[in-house]
């Protein structure tokens, strides 16, 4: 693939993500206005203790704090020293990139494109971000089936066979769709085998992939390795991790409570955790529209919340993100993510495109 082709693949998903999010956007409001359902939603909104949201959005950055601090750990297991200033400023950076900049860089490459400016262990130091985030995503992942295991396994079943059965499965409804989807993909790889160049094309891509596939695991066997070499910075990130979450979602559950949504603390650590997982999708701009669409239908669908109280609530947590991520733009027009000795350079530093 040339690199004028890749770059428009990755504007056309750029484009289609956005896409996502502005049609997510058009429903809300469409939904809001009708029935009168601003005036709910603004009396929610009134109901809100402003001291409660200012720790809440406190708790919040603080708890980025130790997500830079856990990539920190991480970094040195792999016998990368930075200070741990830098690692904070790189990581508000990336928070920045995934909730405000509509980019086809995401703030986790972002992070690790700039993390190799600061060591010369580049792989390793890039590798650190996607491991941070593995563990986060797993983590959360896991915090969301104890609790659904401990307190609602079962519930959502009891619930559907009460409301009776429905015409279908997802799958069953679906299936005709994914057939068609398989059958297109199908066609467009046999009308690329069906031609000579097309062929050759295949070939060379293929064989670009193998090496660089053998490369890639080279390296990533011996990071793994040296990972697992250390399991007590191990267990120590996923500790911070959970400690992190949990801190974080009982503070959105107090913010809840002054909002006068009865549900109980069990439905936030299934709901936020479930949601964060999903919303890592890459299929709109930082998880928007996803998010707080699947926030407010599990807990108006499980936990009998009002649409209006759960969107609002929703739309808080969103808020929340976005304000803490403002010290990441001040972090980028400083300059103040890239080490002092790059600036006696005289080639720019500019991020990839």
């Amino acid at each position: 693939m040339t690199r004028s082709s890749s770059s428009k693949s990755r504007y056309i998903f750029l484009l289609l993500r956005l896409a996502v999010v502005a049609a997510g956007v058009t429903w809300a409001i469409v939904w809001v206005s009708s029935e009168k359902r601003w005036a709910s939603l603004a009396d929610t909104f009134r109901r809100m203790n402003l001291a409660v949201f200012a720790l809440t959005l406190a708790v919040f950055i603080a708890c980025q704090g130790l997500v830079a601090f856990r990539w920190w750990l991480l970094l040195k297991t792999q016998d990368i020293f930075i200070r741990p200033g830098a690692a904070v400023r790189l990581h508000f950076l990336g928070l920045f990139y995934n909730n405000f900049m509509p980019s086809s860089v995401g703030g986790d490459l972002l992070r690790a494109w700039y993390v190799t400016k600061h060591t010369e262990k580049r792989f390793e130091a890039a590798l650190s971000v996607f491991v941070d985030r593995f563990i986060g995503l797993a983590s959360t992942l896991l915090i969301a089936l104890f609790f659904y295991a401990v307190f609602m396994r079962g519930r959502a079943a009891a619930e559907v066979v009460a409301d009776g059965p429905s015409e279908g499965g997802f799958l069953a409804r679906h299936a005709r769709l994914g057939l068609y989807i398989l059958a297109a993909l199908a066609a467009a790889l046999a009308a690329l085998l069906s031609n000579r160049p097309g062929r050759a094309l295949a070939a060379s891509a293929c064989r670009r992939l193998w090496a660089a596939a053998l490369n890639f695991l080279a390296k990533l066997k011996d990071a793994v390795v040296l990972y697992l070499s250390r399991p007590m910075a191990i267990l120590a990130v996923f500790g911070i991790t959970v400690f992190l979450q949990i801190a974080t979602i009982t503070a959105f559950w107090l913010l809840g409570r002054t909002m006068a949504i009865p549900a109980a603390l069990k439905y936030y650590y299934v709901f936020f955790t479930l949601t964060w997982v999903l919303g890592a999708l890459p299929v709109s701009i930082g998880g928007a529209v996803v998010v707080e669409g699947l926030l407010a239908y599990f807990f108006v669908t499980f936990a009998a919340v009002r649409p209006e109280a759960a969107l609002a609530l929703a739309l808080c947590q969103r808020i929340v993100w976005m304000l803490a991520s403002l010290p990441g733009a001040v972090i980028h027009v400083a300059g103040a993510h890239l080490p002092k000795n790059l600036w006696r350079d005289d080639a720019p530093v500019s991020p990839p495109s």
